[in-house]
């Protein structure tokens, strides 16, 4: 990997730099590539925002970045769980190729193999300073020695936690700092990322490189917390006294009990402050212009449809979509996608062209002007000029996956129609979305040419990936 890195900078080299902002620094300055910062909220649904028809929650600076930049309304995550969602999102590449179908367990051996080339790791070498703070969760645990850790997929700074906050999210213990344990921290999680990112940009002031600024945050992924002025404002939906139980008890805590959805509200209220506090200090430091801020959410929410125990008083909305996290139905995996770029972004514009995880790296890429790697599959493409209008939406096929003991192991998305198939890669339902986005006419009996050319495809494209070496298993 280290030969190919250093082809990869001597070729970047002698590139021409593509699309970029100016920066004021004398009469010598060269245009540069635009700073990024990739937002990944957890278990964030696609109705969950104001700007995305939420009656009740407030999320004015989700909705000001929103008004400010493109909101899609067809951002697909890469799978309805958090690890392989990731995996994709950093290496442009369907989750099942990197080995990570599921999400990862404490201790778990099973990680993003340090083979793997990931947007930090391509856009360091081009010389962007790149830091990760908030949940990594591609590994067996930070703490585990033979797992590929941040630093090793590029990342020089992180600040992170594994999977979720313990015990929750206010005053959390399992915060690591560059690989050290930082035992318990004052503050609710949000605060905490933020606060540490806005430190980060604060020490890099004086340098002339771009940065990478990766904030995946564990809000609102269970088990919540949030400040008591947040509790306030939405305290007419609650009954009973908020109370956080620790995440990881082995079975439910006494007097657990449905409170309805004021605390959830809440805890989306307060992430959605903490962004609007990281927005105001790019402002201030006359960073704004020159910086892309992408927000999307790992998979879709736990709804009302509890599941586990630990899943009482979530309250995500998938904007009626069907389905919930976990499910490869739309309310799993459509998504809030939001993306602001001054003077390439029209404002207050929206878009429905069709965007997968995997397409978030080759974009990225794309608009910092470095070429995508060509010595392994790439599944994403550079949808900036489908967004743009400057070409059309193309005609692909996009691909889920997920184990399950039943029900759709298996999705494809080609044009409107989409495609579910079970563990042994059978399909059995076959959807519209262009007539029916909610997914309740099968019509696989109706299209039976259609639905067996799909599977079709889908069956090689996933026989292709099996018939290679996975990196992790």
């Amino acid at each position: 990997m280290t030969k190919w890195l250093l082809m990869l900078a001597f070729a970047m080299a002698a590139l021409p730099i593509g699309p970029t902002k100016a920066v004021a620094r004398g009469p010598t300055s060269e245009p540069t590539r635009p700073n990024i910062v990739l937002i990944l909220a957890d278990d964030l649904g696609y109705g969950d925002l104001a700007s995305y028809g939420h009656w009740a929650i407030e999320t004015p600076h989700l909705d000001r970045l929103a008004g400010q930049g493109v909101r899609l309304t067809s951002f697909y995550a890469a799978s309805p769980l958090c690890s392989p969602s990731r995996a994709s999102l950093l290496t442009g590449r369907m989750p099942y190729r990197t080995g990570i179908k599921s999400w990862i367990p404490k201790g778990q051996n099973v990680q993003l193999d340090p083979g793997e080339l990931t947007l930090a790791s391509l856009l360091k070498t081009a010389g962007y300073e790149t830091a990760v703070i908030g949940k990594w969760h591609l590994n067996g645990g930070l703490d585990v020695v033979a797992h590929a850790q941040p630093d090793d997929h590029g990342f020089e700074y992180s600040f992170v936690l594994h999977a979720y906050a313990l015990p929750h999210q206010r005053n959390p213990i399992n915060f690591y700092r560059n690989g050290v344990p930082l035992g318990e921290l004052d503050g609710y999680a949000a605060e905490l990322v933020v606060s540490d990112a806005i430190g980060w940009l604060d020490d890099r002031r004086t340098t002339q490189a771009p940065f990478f600024l990766y904030l995946p945050f564990v809000e609102p992924h269970g088990t919540i917390a949030s400040p008591a002025s947040f509790l306030e404002r939405y305290k007419r939906f609650t009954s009973g006294e908020p109370v956080p139980f620790p995440n990881g008890l082995p079975e439910p805590p006494d007097g657990l009990e449905a409170r309805g959805p004021g605390e959830y509200y809440a805890n989306i209220s307060h992430l959605d402050d903490q962004i609007g506090r990281l927005m105001q200090h790019l402002d201030e430091a006359q960073m704004a212009d020159d910086t892309i801020i992408l927000v999307v959410s790992d998979n879709g929410p736990v709804t009302t449809d509890w599941r586990q125990w630990w899943e009482t008083n979530l309250y995500g909305q998938t904007g009626g979509f069907r389905g919930r996290k976990g499910d490869l139905f739309e309310g799993g995996i459509r998504v809030p996608g939001i993306i602001r770029y001054p003077g390439t972004i029209t404002p207050n514009s929206v878009s429905d062209v069709v965007v997968h995880g995997y397409d978030i790296m080759p974009t990225l890429l794309g608009l910092a002007g470095i070429p995508v790697p060509t010595d392994r599959a790439i599944d994403g493409i550079d949808v900036m000029p489908q967004i743009l209008g400057k070409n059309d939406d193309p005609v692909r096929s996009l691909y889920w996956a997920l184990p399950r003991p039943e029900g759709a192991n298996y999705a494809m998305r080609r044009g409107p129609w989409k495609l579910l198939a079970d563990r042994a890669r059978y399909p059995i339902a076959l959807y519209n979305l262009l007539d029916d986005p909610f997914e309740h006419n099968n019509k696989i009996h109706e299209k039976p040419a259609l639905a067996k050319g799909m599977s079709l495809d889908l069956e090689a494209f996933f026989a292709a990936i099996e018939g290679t070496p996975l990196r992790s298993n």
